[in-house]
């Protein structure tokens, strides 16, 4: 599970379902298995924190190139 919280400037996610922008003060979770792609498209970025439990390494992390 992974939890993202928006600390200034928004991400916006892509999911199965559509897109989801999070703003600062604004969380997301992701749950295990979900396809997601997290982008910044404010001139300004963000700041946030991902936090992910239990933790991950490259190796086990299922990315696209």
């Amino acid at each position: 599970t992974e939890y993202t919280i928006v600390l200034a400037g928004m991400v916006r996610v892509d999911h199965d379902g559509g897109t989801l922008d999070v703003h600062a003060g604004q969380a997301v979770i992701v749950e295990p298995g979900e396809c997601i792609r997290y982008s910044t498209p404010g001139a300004d970025g963000a700041e946030y924190i991902a936090v992910c439990l239990p933790a991950f390494s490259p190796d086990t992390v299922h990315r696209e190139s």
